[in-house]
């Protein structure tokens, strides 16, 4: 099983992936490199993952090449955090750039809801009114993804649920 490693610390300038494989050439034919760079500019983002065939051959790896130094810069080398979803493999974009990088963890965003509400016309002068309604900020019920039935705002919620007891106590008490 192949094991990628992260390197980092490296000069954010021209750096080609022949520099960087020269760099280590003890390790022979087994070992692939991949320098991230930036596709604005091309230039170099700071890091670059390195493969190796074997979790032994990582280590040792990291032993080896962890703080020395490359175009100046004390290289950082660490196993890589796993890919998060979503992200591009290596073969999908143009040689040398890559479409995400690795993260820690996976953030979780809520799936913005449709308002019922139709978008009103901008009188002029921006009031934001409009924009306000298409990030959810209206107070218009939302729908859930059914369609049927609809949600209040959850700013809201708490209060009418409050008015709600309040109406069936005083339903109850004649």
């Amino acid at each position: 099983m192949s094991v990628r490693l992260y390197v980092g610390n490296l000069p954010k300038e021209s750096v080609e992936r022949e520099k960087l494989q020269a760099l280590f050439a003890d390790e022979g034919d087994t070992i692939t490199t991949k320098v991230i760079k930036d596709r604005k500019t091309g230039k170099c983002r700071g890091f670059a993952f390195v493969t190796v065939p074997s979790d032994e051959l990582a280590d040792q790896f990291i032993e080896k090449y962890n703080g020395q130094s490359f175009m100046e810069n004390p290289i950082k080398i660490e196993k890589a955090l796993p890919r998060s979803k979503g992200g591009k493999e290596e073969g999908e974009e143009a040689e040398g750039t890559e479409a995400s990088v690795e993260t820690p963890e996976k953030v979780e965003r809520p799936t913005p809801k449709p308002t019922t509400a139709a978008p009103r016309k901008s009188s002029g002068g921006g009031s934001g009114k409009k924009r306000k309604a298409e990030r959810g900020g209206s107070s218009t019920p939302k729908v859930t993804g059914d369609g049927d039935a609809l949600q209040p705002d959850p700013r809201w919620a708490n209060e009418l649920a409050k008015l709600k007891e309040m109406l069936a106590a005083q339903a109850t008490n004649p």
